[in-house]
């Protein structure tokens, strides 16, 4: 048991990601569409997060009195502050910076995704995929007879 809810974010992840899809799937409606690929999408951040996490990692911040104690003394503080750097754990924020930019990135496809909604709701008078093709089949078999 104590396993589990040391890894119940990936739990979280696994069960959003599901989630996510069979909205995409299931749905004929573009809005829910793109609603669950928003949920997708989030549950690929939160999965990077947790992958990102290192346990008992303290922020990559070096202090300043660090700084001056290893530049002011000679050859040994030197030797003493990059042996004392080496024991600290320091966290990656790599993974952190890469989903903030995926977020921004997010952001702008589901706003291109949206603005596309409504055009074709301005040009179908719908948002539903099954009278969307209801519509583009009788559209075609007009276009095709005259």
């Amino acid at each position: 048991m104590n396993g589990l809810l040391e890894h119940f974010n990936y739990a979280v992840v696994i069960f959003l990601m599901m989630l996510g899809l069979y909205v995409v799937f299931a749905s004929n409606n573009m809005i829910k569409k793109l609603v669950g690929l928003s949920v997708f999408q989030t549950s690929v951040f939160l999965l990077y997060i947790s992958l990102g996490k290192v346990t008992g990692g303290q922020p990559p911040i070096i202090a300043e009195e660090d700084l001056h104690a290893a530049t002011d003394g000679g050859h040994d503080v030197v030797a003493e502050g990059a042996h004392q750097a080496a024991d600290i754990i320091y966290s990656n924020p790599l993974p952190h910076v890469l989903i903030l930019t995926a977020i921004v990135v997010g952001v702008a496809t589901l706003a291109i995704g949206l603005a596309l909604v409504v055009r074709i709701r301005e040009v179908y008078g719908t948002i539903e995929e099954d009278e969307i093709d209801a519509l583009d089949y009788e559209r075609n078999l007009e276009g095709a007879a005259k």
